[in-house]
């Protein structure tokens, strides 16, 4: 495993980060609850993501999966028994908050579903750009069943990724699919039959996506997001002015300069 469980005094942290390279690995750690997302959870991943959108030079794709046989089986139900109805309102915000962080981060971003994604687990998954998963794992927004919605934004970014009845008939039945029926639903980008494989097609996208002028990528990303938000028009003036902040840095003058020498560029992200 890339992933070492890590200690702080007796408590184990709730998410585990690791750096490789360029690649940025962020592990969900608590798998003995299927890493159902706690507040502390919530706490831990949100200081990480706000590392990482600090840190594009450094970190130019990330990876997140979950420790044990769970990618995320959503809120922890344990802890939400306890909470009253402010409580909980405050961790819905929190979650919405922080998956907003994961959405937009300027750095490309691959799920490695390696099990379960319910509820606040698909949510999670989502917020991706990519998503890659395991033959055997299961998944869906499944709020209904327990008499409530998905609250941290399946209800909209579902039907953008699949459209609008075949995400309602996945959320009002709280269906639970297979990787391969995610898959045909274009809810994956790709399965795996192992873990093994599973971490090798995540890091091949990843190497692929490294090879090419980070700040491009950065910009590209930003264009098709914030597009997806408007009309075609005002999408074509975000692509402009994001076309327009590629013009002036060094990584485009290298690959003119790479291009004429007949060699492969060596772009630094500046």
């Amino acid at each position: 495993m890339l992933f070492v469980l890590a200690e702080v005094g007796s408590l184990i942290r709730p998410v585990l980060w690791e750096q490789q390279g360029h690649i940025g690995y962020i592990r969900l750690n608590r798998p003995e609850h299927l890493n159902a997302l706690n507040y502390d959870m919530l706490v831990a991943l949100g200081e990480i993501l706000e590392a990482i959108g600090q840190s594009p030079r450094d970190i130019r794709v990330v990876i997140i999966g979950g420790e044990g046989r769970a990618f995320c089986a959503g809120a922890d139900l344990k802890e939400r028994r306890m909470l009253n109805e402010q409580q909980v309102r405050q961790n819905l915000n929190k979650t919405r908050e922080v998956f907003s962080a994961l959405e937009w981060l300027p750095q490309p971003t691959i799920a490695a579903i390696n099990g379960y994604a319910f509820g606040g687990g698909m949510e999670l998954a989502l917020c991706c750009d990519f998503r890659y998963s395991l033959r055997e794992a299961q998944m869906g927004l499944t709020e209904v069943s327990l008499g409530i919605i998905p609250g941290a934004g399946g209800t909209q970014r579902l039907p953008r990724l699949i459209g609008a009845s075949k995400a309602k008939e996945l959320i009002l039945t709280a269906r639970k699919l297979s990787a391969e029926q995610a898959y045909e639903l274009g809810l994956l980008n790709g399965v795996a039959d192992d873990h093994e494989q599973l971490k090798g097609k995540c890091e091949e996208l990843a190497a692929e996506i490294l090879a090419q002028a980070p700040l491009a990528v950065f910009q590209a990303k930003a264009a098709i997001d914030r597009g997806l938000d408007t009309d075609l028009q005002s999408g074509l003036d975000l692509e402009f002015e994001a076309y327009e902040a590629t013009l002036t840095t060094k990584d485009r003058l290298e690959a003119l300069e790479a291009f004429r020498e007949k060699r492969a560029p060596h772009f630094r992200g500046e």
